[in-house]
């Protein structure tokens, strides 16, 4: 049986994530939160410091809790696929292959993935959901040794990521992203159904395996409206490099 503190910190998740209570708002007092519940302000204590300890909200004694981030938000603290961190939130992630062909690599295509200009690489657009809405455009460019494994997979796979690990054994570990911000292109437009210049978050990230090889690298871009990524960092552990535009 679950806990009653747990079914409240749960009940508190879901109203950030529906917005009930924004990023930099207050939450309400231990005192109306234990009267809202039926419940005692230990109990309230409880839930509180579950979401604190997952970042969710602030922690400064004697005032009311603010919120930092909702789980919508993707951190960068340790590497998912976009299909994890959508069950995280408690939500459907869905995917559909626009596009998919062999190309030779290009010279930035052989510098990311460490291979020779001109070998034969997979290229895949693909666009992602959250519940069937579209949030996320993926430019994702295979290297050649693995390629003909993400080749066969169908168009509507929700997780490549599981999909390669259950077919191959292989895992991502590894992950470097560049983040910024890029106007929405024609095509970036229709599938995401977006306007024309609607301001979208991109990352470019390479992912490698345990042993740092290459085995992917895209180009992604977000529907600012859908989605946020947050840092947790502190003054002894900083996951965030801060890079010049380039």
């Amino acid at each position: 049986m679950t806990a009653r503190h747990e079914e409240i910190a749960d009940e508190l998740r879901r109203a950030i994530d529906r917005e009930k209570y924004t990023v930099g708002s207050r939450l309400p007092s231990e005192s109306e939160l234990a009267t809202h519940y039926g419940v005692s302000r230990g109990t309230v204590r409880q839930a509180v410091a579950a979401l604190t300890s997952e970042g969710l909200i602030g922690s400064r004694q004697g005032a009311r809790r603010v919120v930092l981030a909702s789980r919508r938000s993707q951190s960068f603290e340790e590497l998912r696929s976009f299909a994890q961190w959508a069950r995280a939130m408690g939500r459907e992630a869905t995917g559909h292959v626009v596009a998919q062909e062999y190309r030779p690599a290009t010279q930035e295509d052989a510098v990311r993935l460490q291979l020779s200009a001109g070998t034969r690489v997979l290229h895949v657009l693909r666009v992602r959901g959250l519940d069937g809405e579209p949030v996320l455009l993926e430019r994702t460019v295979y290297a050649d040794w693995i390629a003909p494994a993400v080749e066969p997979i169908e168009p509507d796979c929700p997780s490549v990521t599981q999909r390669l690990y259950d077919d191959t054994g292989l895992v991502f570990a590894y992950g470097e992203h560049i983040i910024d911000a890029v106007a929405a292109g024609a095509q970036d437009a229709e599938l995401l159904a977006v306007r024309r210049t609607s301001p979208l978050l991109r990352v470019r990230r390479v992912t490698t395996t345990r042993e740092g090889r290459p085995v992917e690298w895209s180009d992604d871009r977000y529907r600012s409206d859908a989605v946020s990524f947050s840092v947790h960092n502190s003054i002894g552990n900083n996951a965030l490099a801060r890079k010049t535009a380039g």
